[in-house]
């Protein structure tokens, strides 16, 4: 085979689809200076054709091409400024940059540069809304000792070198003018593309962190259910062990309804724990990823997250973990009952059974007499019939006693009857 054969491969149906999917989403490269938005709203109530709609009226806007039908993510230059727009699972960002103007941190954004009428048409449920501004070191005038207070309102900063030491990174997490929390970025030897990738991890940390924190409401909410439910538990356990036959029904329905109770519960928020689970250990890989080097009085991105963070998702594992053991006992309970139920049943059951062989006995024994007495009056009636034909032949003129032939007819007809009867009992025991 020469180099300029094209071999024909038989692919696997989904081949290019799974190929591509590395590829998706590339982080956009960042120039210095510049002010990058981004926005993050849930998407549940959103349809992915409603997203490219009010893509595609932005792109018209600006008059460029809008996205075509089908990707999830979609990057566009729009002359003043960049766009990206990106959809995931629960979640779909917007991402707004403009390169090249430094000016004061915060005093404007790029989201500036959008028209008020398309903003407007933005889904709700915004979980997360940012502005970053990134900075070249000539650029930034102000000493560490006065960067809270003059862009982040006095708050506590947290913050880090970036990238063994190629930037850094403020920001305090609080949300400021018009929702938006704030991040300044200061490049010291990022290229575009490494600070691209930087910026976007700072959303992506603060995107995640959110969406881990949607568990937390729904943990505290279910805790006071599931104190309810144990305590049920506790007073049917304990009603359990001295109930009598006659209460036990009512305790395996109530049991029963725990147990809808509980799997209820369950089916409704296990999603949301194992998510919040998955985020968290995003959050942990994304700041990973920083390779932070501490700033001596800055809290860094990483004990930030193992303060706040932590301790809220272990309250959510320690809630979803209290659903499944409750359930688990609950079912033991119900198991443990159902048996009791089945063998008071079997019981019945066997005392019915005992008392149905006791009466078809009894029906045996009035069979066997009803035949013995059916023996005598069947014998009875032939008898008298031979004693007839008996004396009509002797009328005739034929020598016969009609006594001694009724005599002898008697255990002739007797026994001959009552094999028959014993025939037939026989034969209708077998078809039964």
């Amino acid at each position: 085979m020469t180099a300029t054969t094209v071999l024909k491969l038989n692919e696997y149906p989904q081949r290019r689809l799974l190929n591509d999917e590395a590829h998706a989403r590339p982080f956009e490269p960042a120039s210095t200076p510049g002010r990058i938005s981004h926005i993050v709203y849930l998407n549940r109530n959103v349809s992915i054709e409603q997203e490219c709609w009010l893509v595609g009226e932005l792109c018209a806007w600006f008059r460029v091409p809008p996205p075509t039908p089908g990707p999830v993510h979609f990057s566009v230059d729009l002359g003043p400024l960049r766009f990206k727009w990106a959809r995931h699972s629960e979640f779909s960002s917007l991402t707004f940059s403009q390169y090249g103007e430094a000016g004061e941190p915060f005093a404007g954004s790029a989201l500036d540069l959008v028209p008020a009428d398309w903003l407007a048409q933005m889904p709700g449920n915004i979980l997360l809304a940012a502005h970053a501004v990134l900075l070249a070191d000539a650029d930034l005038s102000v000493p560490l000792e006065d960067i809270s207070e003059r862009y982040f309102d006095g708050h506590d900063l947290i913050g880090a070198q970036l990238g063994d030491g190629s930037g850094t990174a403020y920001t305090d997490f609080h949300l400021h003018a018009g929702g938006f929390s704030r991040y300044l970025v200061i490049d010291h030897s990022m290229g575009p593309r490494q600070a691209g990738r930087m910026v976007q991890r700072l959303f992506e940390i603060d995107t995640y962190r959110m969406l881990a924190f949607l568990a937390l409401p729904v943990a505290k909410s279910i805790s006071p259910e599931l104190s309810d439910a144990d305590h049920e538990l506790a007073e049917l356990t304990t009603a359990m062990s001295n109930a009598r036959q006659d209460d036990e029904p009512a305790l395996l329905d109530r049991l029963t309804k725990l147990a809808s109770r509980i799997e209820s519960a369950l089916s409704l928020t296990d999603h949301r724990f194992s998510a919040a689970h998955a985020y968290y250990e995003i959050v942990r890989r994304r700041v990973g990823e920083l390779r932070e080097l501490r700033i001596q009085g800055v809290q860094p991105f990483n004990e930030f997250v193992e303060r706040r963070l932590s301790p809220a998702m272990e309250t959510c594992e320690a809630v979803a973990r209290r659903q499944r053991v409750l359930a688990a006992r609950v079912a033991r309970a119900s198991s443990l009952l159902r048996t009791r139920v089945d063998i008071t049943h079997e019981k019945q059951n066997q005392a019915l059974l005992e008392s149905m062989n006791k009466r078809a006995h009894l029906q045996l024994r009035l069979q066997e007499t009803v035949e013995g007495l059916s023996v005598a009056a069947i014998t009875y009636y032939t008898v008298g019939l031979v004693g007839y034909a008996a004396k009509g032949l002797k009328s005739a003129g034929v020598h016969i006693n009609p006594e001694l032939a009724t005599g002898v007819a008697i255990p002739v007809v007797a026994l001959l009857v009552a094999l028959g009867l014993r025939r037939m009992r026989k034969a209708l025991m077998n078809e039964a």
